[in-house]
């Protein structure tokens, strides 16, 4: 119960950081963002070492700088996604694959899944069908501007993800499973350690990312209180995560975890008056007993 408890306090930091994230995105290129945002999560997980603590053994570094270099293409990957919008299927697809490969890497650790288990899997992969889906005509993405930021799908037009964006979806959740695999794979007994050493290598890609492209960035300053905000967030989520993974099953816990996109799509219902189409909806349904299953599992 406890490890359930942590995994959807995971699930709740994550959606609001994501939605945060896409949304600081949108004023200006992503790179500018998550310069921002990582180190704001380094500076949480600092503040947390005296109550965590932190063993820096070679495990532990080692798995946190793999985690930190997912972490940072998850974090470009995925801001850009919702920055392109629209974020109430996107953030759905992102949830669903980051699901997968850690539910994989637990089976081959050991642990299993029940009936519910084996039933949620293929219907997780048919969700992500019917999500991709809409209605004729789909949305532009916008183009890649200078400030990195499409239409977003709101303001109640179509709600019908791009190829492109859902391409950038499938590449957010792939790093964001490779991240969360990565942090559970580090020794129990290091603390925070991971996740500092991750974000710092995080922090340290992005920066070198922003050197190497900054004539690319366009001259739009980024939206530093969203972007801190997310990075805060995304920070007190891995965090969650961490401790979750610790005393649960990854398997379910990187399933309940993946329901981040509740927070993200009642945000931006509420925020940015996005809809989806019917079939849409019934996609994110079906997503949403995907994970519950995984869940029972």
């Amino acid at each position: 119960m406890i490890a359930l408890l942590l995994a959807l306090g995971s699930s709740l930091a994550y959606g609001c950081a994501d939605f945060l994230g896409g949304l600081g995105a949108r004023r200006a290129h992503v790179l500018r963002t998550v310069l921002v945002a990582a180190p704001a999560s380094l500076a949480v997980e600092l503040l947390l070492w005296p109550l965590l603590g932190a063993r820096f053994e070679p495990g532990a570094v080692g798995w946190g700088a793999a985690s930190g270099a997912a972490s940072a293409a998850a974090f470009a990957l995925l801001y850009r996604t919702l920055a392109i919008g629209p974020m109430n299927v996107l953030s759905p697809v992102t949830a669903l694959v980051s699901a997968m490969l850690p539910v994989a890497v637990g089976l081959l650790q050991g642990e299993r899944l029940g009936a519910a288990g084996l039933l949620g899997l293929p219907l997780a992969l048919f969700a992500v069908v019917l999500v991709s889906a809409g209605p004729g005509g789909g949305q532009d993405d916008g183009g890649d501007g200078g400030n990195g930021g499409g239409d977003g799908g709101g303001g109640g037009g179509r709600a019908r993800a791009s190829r492109r964006a859902l391409l950038l979806a499938l590449g957010a959740g792939t790093a964001i499973a490779v991240q969360l695999v990565c942090l559970h794979q580090a020794p129990s007994g290091s603390g925070v350690a991971p996740l500092i050493v991750g974000r710092a290598v995080t922090s340290a890609l992005t920066l070198t990312a922003v050197l190497l492209w900054r004539r690319r960035l366009g001259p739009e300053r980024p939206a530093y209180g969203l972007a801190a905000t997310a990075g805060a967030l995304d920070s007190l989520a891995g965090v969650l995560f961490l401790l979750a993974a610790r005393s649960g099953d990854l398997a379910v816990v990187a399933v309940v975890t993946a329901l981040y996109p509740t927070g993200t799509v009642l945000l931006a219902r509420t925020v940015l008056a996005e809809r989806v189409h019917r079939g849409q909806l019934a996609g994110l349904g079906a997503a949403a007993l995907a994970v519950g299953l995984l869940a029972l599992a």
